[in-house]
């Protein structure tokens, strides 16, 4: 583009140093419009192309945008996936609950039962040791329902990735809303991080030293 600009260039310039020292006719000034009109038809024909070039360029980064938003299947994570890990999840915390309630009710129930008839107490301890390991199987129950929200956590993981990677983003500093800095400072303010994982945060023996003296 640059050369053919200057190639035209070129000839306005040489037509106009030809003509200098000349009377100028009504046929030289036509002549040096259209030397001129094909300049700038050259020069808007390339341009015209540059900027096809960039819109088709424009619209197969679109295209693929769209591909790669189908793919991150934001429906079926949104009304299926999602939905469906909560329910589990609602689900452990009933089991676990109800484990609980019984366990505790049954300790409760032994603690105040009365020894003094052996085999009466003996048959009451075996009854509620059984209901104790009923309620403990809840565990295997449990850790099916994790293992389904972890692979939906692990399939959500994936897909965004995949698409973070096609679109090169970027994480943006600070927070997406006030509500979600607000939360933030919140459990800064009242060290709100727990419970720990294992091996991490203050151990209960530094706790108990600390109240010791």
């Amino acid at each position: 583009m640059r050369q053919a600009n200057e190639k035209h260039l070129d000839r306005i310039a040489a037509f106009l140093k030809e003509k200098r020292s000349e009377d100028v006719s009504l046929a030289d000034v036509v002549r040096l419009a259209e030397i001129t009109a094909e300049s700038l038809h050259t020069f808007f024909e390339t341009m015209d192309n540059a900027v096809y070039r960039e819109l088709r360029e424009i619209a197969e980064y679109i295209a693929t945008m769209k591909q790669e938003i189908g793919a991150l299947q934001v429906n079926d994570l949104k009304e299926s996936r999602i939905p469906a890990a909560g329910q589990e999840l609602d689900a452990i915390v009933k089991a676990t609950e109800d484990a609980t309630h019984i366990i505790m009710e049954c300790a409760e129930t032994l603690m105040e039962a009365d020894a003094s008839d052996p085999a009466k107490f003996k048959a009451l301890v075996d009854e509620r040791m059984v209901l104790i390991f009923e309620a403990c199987s809840f565990q295997d129950i449990t850790g099916q329902r994790v293992a389904k929200v972890i692979e939906t956590l692990q399939h959500i993981e994936a897909r965004v990735s995949r698409f973070a990677s096609a679109v090169q983003a970027r994480d943006v500093d600070g927070f997406v809303t006030e509500y979600e800095k607000a939360r933030a400072e919140r459990r800064e303010k009242l060290l709100l991080h727990g419970p720990q994982l294992r091996g991490k945060g203050v151990a209960q023996a530094d706790v108990d030293s600390l109240i010791a003296g």
